[in-house]
């Protein structure tokens, strides 16, 4: 019981400071180098769409248990220590976004590995 109790915690730890980066890409007293990162992240981990998708067996939860908070832990270190703490009190107000740029990159992605791939494949000369 004390695991799950303590894999709670962490879950939303993880979904607060998801919101906290997303208000920190867009706060202009935070670095521009932070913000990249942060804004990154945030747009990756509030896609409704993932790079890898969850279906596929393993592979499709690595990026949600290991990328993303790998990420988080980049982005939080990036953020003025005053700043992520005043974000993360605000994320804990609001309701969780949804990226649109997310989205829009996800599927971005996935139609160049899929062109890519017509490309390597698509036979050039007759048989």
């Amino acid at each position: 019981m004390r695991i799950l109790n303590a894999t709670r915690q962490w879950a939303k730890a993880i979904r607060r400071d998801v919101v906290a980066l997303w208000l920190a890409a867009r706060d202009p007293r935070v670095p521009w180098h932070a913000k990249a990162v942060a804004g990154a992240v945030a747009a990756y981990a509030l896609s409704p769409i993932d790079l890898i998708p969850d279906f596929i067996p393993i592979i499709g939860y690595l990026d949600d248990l290991i990328i993303v908070p790998l990420g988080i832990m980049l982005a939080v270190k990036l953020v003025p220590v005053d700043l992520m703490r005043e974000f993360r009190d605000e994320a804990t107000r609001r309701a969780k976004p949804v990226s649109k740029a997310g989205l829009i990159f996800m599927i971005a992605v996935w139609i160049v590995a899929a062109a890519a791939l017509l490309w390597l494949f698509w036979p050039t000369h007759p048989a």
